[in-house]
């Protein structure tokens, strides 16, 4: 199973890792830790160095209750470390974290090679014709609502069969629009309980649709550190044992802000499964 990002072929038989790289100052997790050049550099560096192939860029916070910031401000964040690290790690492939068309098309003149929109194109109804004119993959992830309400009070008739529906239908509208790579992100924590994220994961095999990469994120998330009744912080080995679980039903790539660990979680799965 190959992605085209740019005209490098990415073979997702091995699963990859998707480095966070988060240009806010208000991320749930890094926030402020990196919006400068330089620092976002040194990890960006760090993160290839430890076994990332992508590396996702994001300017604006999705963290449940986030206030939501002007375009100008978001692309005001990204474009100058996009730039940047194309220029410096060519060949990196960047992910841009957006679920605005005008971001992601000016991102991908930039040296982004892959579109990772949180909303599925809900939020911008440009976005699937524009990811298609620009000819690279696509990330569409499932939300309930915004980032805004998500967390209120969601509630699914059955969260399942409501999800495999949302990207069938989403998998469609992507081929129509031109868009030849598509990737599937059950969405963990975006308009989610703590019941449905973990019913989700258990279950996530029966989700996965025919031919198409599934991606995870359940980095550091609240699924973890509250169900544990421990801090952001200390959930580096919760997650890891999620992303172990997400790696033996199928997942491709995993989204993470520890890469180190996560591509030590995926060559011992692969080991065991050629064992």
């Amino acid at each position: 199973m190959n992605i085209s990002c740019k005209g490098k072929l990415i073979d997702l038989t091995t699963p990859k890792i998707m480095g966070v790289l988060n240009l806010t100052p208000d991320s749930f997790y890094d926030g402020g830790s990196y919006n400068n050049k330089d620092r976002a550099l040194a990890q960006t560096e760090k993160m290839l160095l430890e076994g990332a192939t992508f590396i996702d860029i994001g300017g604006a916070s999705s963290k449940p209750g986030s206030v939501e910031i002007s375009t100008d401000e978001e692309l005001a964040r990204v474009l100058p470390v996009i730039e940047e690290i194309h220029k410096t790690f060519p060949e990196t492939s960047i992910s841009i974290d957006t679920y605005r068309s005008d971001v992601a098309k000016l991102a991908v003149a930039a040296g982004a090679a892959v579109v990772n929109d949180i909303s599925g194109g809900n939020l911008d109804a440009k976005m699937l014709k524009t990811v298609g004119a620009l000819g690279v993959p696509y990330v569409a992830m499932h939300m309930q609502g915004t980032p805004q309400n998500m967390q209120d009070k969601p509630s699914y008739d059955n969260i399942l069969t409501d999800i495999r529906s949302f990207f069938a239908a989403k998998i469609d509208a992507a081929h129509k629009a031109g868009i030849h790579d598509i990737i599937i992100d059950p969405g963990f924590g975006f308009g989610k309980t703590l019941k449905h994220n973990y019913s989700l994961l258990k279950n996530l095999s029966s989700i996965k649709m025919n031919g198409i990469p599934m991606l995870i994120g359940v980095s550091r998330k609240s699924m973890i550190y509250k169900l544990l009744q421990t801090e952001v912080t200390d959930a580096l080995n919760g997650t890891t044992v999620l992303n172990t679980v997400a790696l033996q039903q199928g997942a491709q790539i995993l989204r993470v802000h520890d890469v180190k660990e996560a591509h030590q979680a995926v060559q011992l799965i692969e080991k065991l499964k050629y064992a």
